[in-house]
């Protein structure tokens, strides 16, 4: 008989594989119900963050320019964290007027609720930075000036990444501002041969009214980057900004604007200028508050080249001899004159005639660097006329010299 073994039963198996993934399903449960708790609703969807808030600025200066004040800062680039800002932040800038103490000592207390003045939007931010540093002019105009005669005024910034979230208040600059004298418009210039002359019309006025005559005046120059096509009358071109509160352009620069000299009449003559440079000049008028200088805004940019085109003094003393034939050397004609005193002299022309009055042929190839020449070409029985000429480092020639003849014999044979 052949045994048939029984085989054991399956349910058991089962029943532990289906308790196996009902425990499973409930711990992927309390993990998604952990994970809401947490404000996660999915893996992949981020949590908030909190907005930056830029650094606080520390370095805010302002000073008067013109008839406004001349604000500088650095922009904040990274967070009170110090993780570093994805884009230049926007920046808020508040103004406001506060009564200057008895003792005229500024206090600057930051008020309370403060007047914002304007505001820079991120994208516009690089447009008022300048080297590093933003530059924002405030402007004022009359009302500013009337309505707070005897006024300080409080400046402070913010800036901000969001608009959830603004920085703390940077330090507060504090400036008195006086009513400077309008800006000249019509300084002129003109080349001579010893300096660059400089003139211009005396302001007659400031935003609040007449003004007494100006202490004096301030001459500013740097020197350009290139020469202009201009001659010498040059060219002059008035400040502008684009933006508001954006500061003045100037012609591209390769020295700064710097002073070079006072005046206290509306004229003055660089002295100091080089032939060959192309300059811009700018000129502000200064007034006195109690001896408190305050100068102008900048006047028109007058950019104008310094071209040599003033030939030297013609030579003076100029003498011929005829030197008759000899042993190894044909007749010909000396001559000399006096040394010319130009500083910038480059050499001599000699000129031959043969009718008086007339210039004649250039006689050298190449400008003599001594005063003297001979004249090896002349012909028996013939009246030359010579005249001199100087030629300075810029090629400009000089006037004709006072011509002298000479005359050659009809004999020149080599006497024995």
């Amino acid at each position: 008989m052949v045994t048939r073994h029984s085989e054991p039963p399956r349910h058991s198996s089962l029943i532990f594989s289906n308790s196996y993934i009902s425990m499973a399903v409930a711990a992927t449960a309390l993990l998604v119900l952990g994970l809401f708790a947490f404000g996660c609703a999915s893996p992949g969807e981020p949590s908030a963050r909190k907005p930056l808030v830029p650094e606080t600025i520390s370095d805010l200066a302002a000073s008067q320019s013109g008839n406004g004040a001349l604000l500088t800062f650095t922009v904040p680039k990274d967070s009170l964290e110090g993780a570093p800002l994805e884009h230049s932040p926007t920046v808020e800038i508040y103004r406001d007027f506060e009564a200057v103490p008895a003792a005229n000592e500024l206090h600057p207390i930051s008020p309370k609720r403060p007047t914002l003045l304007t505001t820079i939007p991120s994208g516009l931010v690089a447009q008022y930075t300048i080297g590093g540093q933003f530059r924002y002019l405030d402007r004022l105009d009359v009302a500013d000036f009337t309505a707070h005669p005897s006024s300080i005024i409080l400046y402070s910034v913010r800036t901000r990444i969001s608009a959830k979230k603004t920085s703390s208040p940077s330090n507060i600059a504090a400036l008195r501002v006086y009513p400077a004298p309008e800006p000249i418009s019509d300084v002129q210039g003109k080349v001579t041969p010893t300096a660059v002359a400089l003139a211009w019309t005396a302001p007659q006025r400031t935003p609040v009214g007449p003004i007494p005559p100006p202490a004096g005046y301030r001459i500013y120059r740097g020197e350009a980057q290139s020469s202009p096509p201009a001659a010498n009358e040059g060219s002059s071109s008035s400040p502008s900004g684009s933006l508001p509160g954006a500061v003045p352009s100037r012609p591209a620069l390769q020295t700064p604007l710097m002073k070079i000299g006072e005046s206290t009449f509306p004229s003055f003559s660089d002295t100091h200028a080089e032939f060959g440079k192309t300059y811009v000049y700018s000129v502000r008028s200064v007034i006195d508050y109690s001896g408190f200088a305050v100068e102008s805004a900048n006047s028109n940019f007058l950019t104008i080249t310094a071209r040599d085109i003033f030939p030297p003094a013609a030579p003076t003393g100029l003498i011929g001899i005829f030197v008759p034939a000899a042993p190894g050397a044909a007749a010909h004609v000396d001559l000399s004159w006096a040394v010319s005193s130009e500083t910038d002299l480059a050499g001599y022309h000699v000129y031959r005639s043969e009718r008086a009055g007339i210039l004649g042929t250039l006689m050298d190839t190449e400008l003599l660097p001594t005063p003297a020449f001979r004249d090896m070409n002349v012909a028996p029985g013939q009246r030359y006329f010579y005249a001199v000429t100087a030629v300075d480092r810029s090629g400009n020639e000089s006037q004709p010299s006072t011509a002298m003849s000479v005359n050659v014999p009809a004999a020149t044979q080599t006497q024995p």
